[in-house]
């Protein structure tokens, strides 16, 4: 099953009002759920995480596997899915990629199950 048909998750709240607040239907609850699988992965929290914490907020591949303890190419495609789910972007520079946490787009998420 592919991500992509429900992504970006910035776009998710136009979907539907905080689950706490009313009943999400059938629909949007799996739409929602589909694009939530982009952050339900350790390694990918810990991206976003360390992309967020790392100087100036942004980081190269180079400088997330080694503490990640992951490979290249297993970082490359987690970075991948968080860039297509609308969690990170990504900017190449010569060889490298550089990668940023998209100002809002987990607090789209956390607005969606907030109960106030």
């Amino acid at each position: 099953m592919t991500l992509t048909g429900f992504l970006p998750v910035t776009d998710v709240t136009a979907c539907c009002n905080p689950i706490a607040r009313e009943a999400i239907s059938a629909g949007n609850a799996t739409n929602l759920a589909k694009s939530l699988r982009a952050l339900a992965d350790p390694a990918r929290i810990r991206l976003i995480s360390m992309v967020a914490a790392h100087e100036d907020a942004e980081a190269c591949v180079c400088d997330l596997t080694e503490p990640l303890g992951l490979g290249q190419p297993t970082v490359s495609h987690h970075l991948k899915i968080l860039v297509d789910a609308g969690f990170l972007s990504r900017t190449k520079r010569g060889t490298w990629a550089y990668y940023r946490l998209i100002p809002g787009s987990l607090d789209s998420v956390a607005r969606l199950l907030v109960t106030v």
